[in-house]
């Protein structure tokens, strides 16, 4: 069973969404702050993270840059996931070493997708 690192801080959105993982089969770990993410994906060593990138206090960009520089971290894919689906999101999520960018409202069967792919296709190399 894969786990996935659900980084939310809006509750609503956090819950669902780690309901309709959970329903498929997916070990669900959550954290409501980019800070607690961090810690968490050191803890839990999850084989994926859904990273909200607008978070209080250290925010997930912030969050994805600690994570793609160490070392025991850097290899989990990242997907990006936020309200504002401005085409430079998807470019600075992919600048700062996202495997992935999914728009809310989040299209779960899209999002599905490209979880299996970044657990069946990591990235290879550093």
């Amino acid at each position: 069973m894969a786990r996935i690192l659900l980084v939310e801080d809006n509750e609503t959105n956090r819950d669902m969404l780690s309901r309709r993982l959970v329903r498929r089969g997916f070990d669900v770990v959550m954290a409501s702050d980019g800070e607690e993410g961090i810690a968490s994906a050191g803890t839990h060593k999850p084989d994926l993270i859904l990273m909200d990138v607008n978070l209080p206090g250290v925010s997930g960009w912030e969050a994805i840059q600690h994570l793609k520089a160490n070392d025991q971290t850097k290899a989990i894919p990242v997907i990006a996931v936020t309200a504002h689906a401005l085409s430079t999101d998807r470019e600075k999520a992919m600048a700062i070493g996202c495997d992935g960018y999914e728009a809310k409202p989040v299209d779960l069967p899209n999002l599905l997708a490209k979880i299996e792919s970044l657990l069946h296709n990591p990235k290879s190399g550093p």
